[in-house]
């Protein structure tokens, strides 16, 4: 199940990333497909895809980089790095996606901009006195 869940997001992703081929993703997602994002509402199907069409559309065209594809079981890990081609602000996304029945159902998308990566390193440390 864990290669082809791999296989199913590398397809899904292919077109989408090369192209802007928001279409294609789209027949990979379930019809009941949920997009979480912390700080954010959750999003139907419809919703998501307009928005990567949004973003990856001729006028908008974000480049995305993926950097790894990890999968476990149902889980399939995309770790991303995304940029606007007017030299925008680049950011790295972690998008975790649980597969049903051979197709997307959920995906959990975490953003960070990069230029604040180093910011969030330290978070965690005590302050010192």
């Amino acid at each position: 199940m864990t290669t082809e869940n791999r296989s199913l997001v590398l397809r899904a992703l292919a077109g989408l990333v090369e192209t802007g081929d928001v279409d294609t993703l789209a027949s990979f997602l379930d019809d009941d497909f949920v997009h979480h994002r912390p700080g954010s509402p959750t999003s139907t199907k419809a919703e998501w895809l307009a928005a990567v069409r949004a973003a990856l559309g001729p006028t908008a065209g974000m480049q995305v980089e993926v950097l790894h594809l990890l999968a476990d079981g149902d889980h399939v890990v995309v770790h991303s790095r995304r940029r606007l081609p007017d030299a925008g602000p680049e950011i790295v996304v972690v998008d975790v996606l649980r597969i049903a029945d051979g197709l997307i159902a959920e995906v959990w998308e975490v953003i960070e901009p990069t230029a604040h990566a180093a910011a969030n390193t330290a978070w965690w440390q005590p302050a010192r006195r």
